[in-house]
């Protein structure tokens, strides 16, 4: 700063040129740190595990939860991930009733944790004939891929249980009249997770073992931060709480996410994938402690 004042006072380009260069480099070394710290996680650079569920409200709640189902689907395009579609239950006339993506990517459960929680849209229905407007619901579950059975140890047979039964929806002949679909249920635990996209049982049994270590390993998690929430003397939320983000496309047009304050008025952008902004703040949120406040974009 005092180089910058002489530079100026003297009208010297050369040093000005110099204080230029030293401020990148500082803004450089300064997004590297902010970067680090925010996902300093044991697993924010594995790939992710993200499982929509529609809440109440009948088409208008499946509609919604496809609709999240895309937008996550796009920001994972936007970053070259891959994405693998692990378990998809249609509803009864549009949408879906819940879907499991697997995220492949660099940081993908670093950046996605950010989204977990109850995620709430304001619009006028399409499926309303008297085109009223509806609040609806959709939770928003993202776990860490494992894959080194090693973090949470082998799980004995005695400890699951098996069901098959016929897949339903989209998919085929063989899908539909074949006991394809699994459902396994953690005895210790009553953690259930189900797979029917594949056409083989087999298949479908792999991917909810994988789904299954993973909801396992967030279990874990969430109990040690807890442990170490009421060693620190705070409260501890039980449950998922209420909304972490509002969706209003009418009225106005306003996306704002109630942790950090950040809202943006491009909800289509939003939709389309636009979601970065809005991670790194509540990232960012979460790892100093502080509320970054509102920025509109």
């Amino acid at each position: 700063m005092e180089l910058a004042e002489l530079a100026q006072e003297a009208g010297d380009a050369e040093m000005a040129t110099g204080v230029d260069a030293e401020l990148a480099a500082l803004q450089g070394e300064y997004e590297i740190a902010r970067m680090s710290l925010m996902f300093s996680g044991q697993y924010d650079d594995s790939d992710a595990i993200v499982s929509i569920s529609a809440g109440a409200g009948g088409t208008e709640a499946t509609d919604w939860a496809e609709m999240l189902l895309r937008m996550y689907l796009r920001w994972a395009e936007r970053h070259r991930f891959s994405t693998e579609l692990l378990d998809r239950l249609e509803g009864e006339e549009a949408g879906i009733k819940s879907a499991t993506i697997a995220v492949h990517g660099r940081r993908a459960y670093g950046y996605l944790r950010a989204e977990r929680g109850v995620h709430r849209l304001v619009r006028i229905s399409p499926y309303d004939s008297q085109k009223r407007r509806h609040t609806t619901f959709a939770l928003i579950e993202v776990l860490p891929e494992v894959d080194d059975v090693d973090e949470i140890g082998e799980i004995p047979d005695d400890d699951l249980r098996v069901d098959t039964y016929r897949a339903s929806g989209a998919g085929g002949q063989h899908v539909n009249k074949t006991d394809s679909a699994v459902r396994l249920t953690h005895l210790p635990t009553g953690v259930v997770v189900q797979s029917q996209n594949e056409r083989s049982q087999h298949q479908n049994r792999e991917l909810a073992m994988k789904v299954l270590k993973a909801r396992l390993l967030e279990r874990r998690i969430a109990e040690r931060e807890a442990e170490l929430a009421t060693i620190r003397g705070e409260h501890v939320e039980a449950g998922w709480g209420n909304q972490i983000r509002s969706y209003v496309l009418h009225p106005y047009q306003m996306v704002k996410d109630h942790r950090s304050n950040f809202e943006s008025s491009d909800t289509s952008g939003v939709l389309d994938g636009a979601l970065d902004r809005f991670m790194l703040a509540e990232l960012e949120r979460v790892a100093t402690g502080n509320e970054p406040g509102s920025d509109a974009a």
